[in-house]
């Protein structure tokens, strides 16, 4: 394969992973916040109509629900825009934000990640974006499995070749959707780099992203 071919492959790939990823973005959206907030619209309308009515109980009764839907929707945007690429990946880096999720995972699902993630500090900013939603989405996944895990490892390290190896390891059971498969190699894959997926004892994936992944 030449060099013109090599270029081609890499730039369909790419384009099939954020064609992905918007439809993703799209279905969440539509059956997320978007439902969320029209039946909040519906609620403001019977709100009023009680009142027209008279019906004040009625009326702070609904309010309280619209207003709870409300704050639920802003919180699964907020959520969403912080998934996406978070303000302290963007200003602190890698490190900090990988210990943030694991931080606010770790506490809600009473789960022990360890992370050692310095190495990634080297990778340009694109690459950390990207290998920030693996770790996210790899993470999230163990915690649909059953039995869950009680216990995440993340490691970044460099080999001796330069090439960037991630490792992420946990004591769940053990993952066998295609679709999980599919979403991290197309990921991989947009980075020149190259996953696998190992089963004992658990869930491990070692992701490898060649050199030229630094900054």
């Amino acid at each position: 394969m030449n060099a013109n071919e090599e270029s081609a492959r890499l730039t369909e790939q790419l384009l099939t992973a954020e064609q992905d990823e918007r439809r993703r973005l799209a279905l969440f959206l539509h059956d997320g916040p978007v439902q969320t907030l029209s039946g909040v619209a519906l609620m403001l309308d019977a709100v009023r109509h009680a009142m027209d009515e008279g019906k004040l109980e009625d009326a702070q009764r609904v309010l309280r629900d619209a207003l709870e839907r409300h704050r639920a929707a802003i919180r699964s945007l907020r959520d969403l825009s912080f998934n996406l690429e978070p303000v302290v990946l963007r200003d602190r880096g890698i490190t900090p934000a990988v210990a943030a999720l694991c931080e606010d995972i770790g506490l809600q699902e009473e789960l022990q990640i360890e992370t050692d993630v310095a190495a990634a500090e080297e990778l340009s900013g694109n690459v950390q974006v990207a290998l920030y939603q693996i770790i996210r989405e790899a993470v999230n996944s163990a915690l649909q499995r059953r039995p869950p895990p009680t216990h995440v490892s993340i490691t970044v390290a460099r080999d001796d070749d330069g090439r960037y190896r991630t490792v992420i390891a946990d004591d769940g059971g053990e993952e066998r959707r295609r679709s999980f498969f599919e979403v991290l190699s197309g990921r991989a894959r947009t980075l020149d780099g190259r996953i696998s997926f190992e089963h004992e004892h658990g869930t491990r994936i070692v992701l490898e992203l060649p050199a030229s992944s630094a900054d």
